[in-house]
């Protein structure tokens, strides 16, 4: 099945290969609910570790779209925006990740994280 294949390809860092799975898998319109978002979180991951933060964002967002209660993509998109140093837009998607999962340590870090550097930048008048 093209999500187990796609992920394994993934772990494996082979990200052209898992992106080409996930992608069939998507457009095979065979998933549904949380086995679609999940699939499109996942190709956005492999789109990110690609560099092609457009394409993750993308991702990411048809993810949200699709499962609105499903905490990681909101996690996903927020540390692309960090590093695009969008950090207002950032921040608005980790509240939203601990909205959902209060438990989320990674968005609780990355949120406090996004916090200290839109400061740092605000004092240095850029």
């Amino acid at each position: 099945m093209e999500p187990e294949a796609a992920q394994a390809q993934l772990a494996a860092r082979r990200l052209a290969a898992a992106e080409e799975l996930y992608s069939r898998f998507i457009a095979r319109g065979a998933g549904a609910g949380r086995d679609l978002a999940t699939a499109l979180n996942d190709r956005g991951q492999a789109r990110y570790l690609r560099v092609e933060f457009a394409a993750a964002v993308e991702d990411y967002t048809a993810a949200i779209e699709c499962q609105p209660a499903f905490e990681v993509p909101y996690y996903n998109r927020g540390l692309v925006l960090y590093r695009l140093g969008c950090f207002d837009e950032a921040m608005k998607d980790f509240r939203k990740a601990l909205e959902l999962n209060p438990q989320f340590e990674d968005a609780a870090l990355s949120l406090k994280q996004a916090n200290l550097d839109k400061e740092e930048k605000q004092k240095r008048g850029y």
